[in-house]
């Protein structure tokens, strides 16, 4: 029997064998496979919309994540530097002193 350490380590396979370079283009492959006329959500604002609202109310409540998580739900319309601001903004104000 073989010790584990003994082991050769694991090779990469499928795409994390590839070149970042190589992993990009083809991904790149995959927004170009489906002509523009043709995506309907970029086409039809209004309708991407309808859908999201529908797939929205067929969850659960329970498990929606913005429903167990509501303090998430104001953070993920931002900005990573909207959110770096605001919590520089909340350390600042809990350091100043309160005014008598």
């Amino acid at each position: 029997m073989t010790d584990s350490s003994e082991e050769p380590p694991k090779r990469k396979r499928g795409l994390a064998a590839l070149s970042p370079e190589r992993r990009r283009a083809i991904a790149a492959m995959g927004g170009r496979s489906v002509p523009a006329e043709k995506r309907a959500f970029s086409q039809d604002p209004q309708f991407a919309a309808k859908a999201g609202r529908k797939g929205g109310t067929l969850a659960k409540a329970e498990n929606r994540f913005f429903s167990r998580f509501p303090e998430k739900a104001v953070l993920a319309g931002q900005t990573s530097a909207e959110i770096r601001r605001a919590k520089a903004e909340a350390v600042v104000a809990a350091d100043v002193p309160a005014k008598d």
